[in-house]
């Protein structure tokens, strides 16, 4: 039993160096802007991934004068808060962070059809 015991590689994990907080993969903030169908012709914009310090209700009580539609926040247990806007806003909605200075074109993310 000690020769096996001596022949046992030990285990190696290649990923380490990656799991390493220091290396700085992945550590871009990245703003989500998807659309959802609903029924027929009506569709939900989703903007995920803001900073926490912003108030949520003020971007939304700002994109919703601007864009004259509804929307709400929503408290979501894997994604934090999440704006929604009814209609398709996702052009809107981007140039509007750009615009206000609270995210740069880089970061944003647009995603559906």
């Amino acid at each position: 039993m000690s020769e096996l015991d001596s022949q046992v590689p030990t285990a190696f994990d290649p990923f380490a160096d990656a799991n390493v907080e220091d290396s700085g993969a992945g550590t871009k903030e990245y703003v989500h802007i998807r659309v959802q169908q609903r029924n027929g012709r009506k569709s939900l914009t989703t903007v995920q991934g803001l900073k926490k310090e912003y108030s949520y209700t003020k971007i939304l009580k700002d994109l919703k004068k601007e864009f004259c539609c509804n929307g709400t926040v929503v408290q979501d247990s894997e994604l934090g808060q999440v704006i929604q806007l009814q209609g398709d806003q996702r052009k809107n909605v981007s140039t509007f962070l750009v615009q206000a200075g609270l995210v740069k074109k880089d970061n944003i993310k647009i995603h559906g059809f």
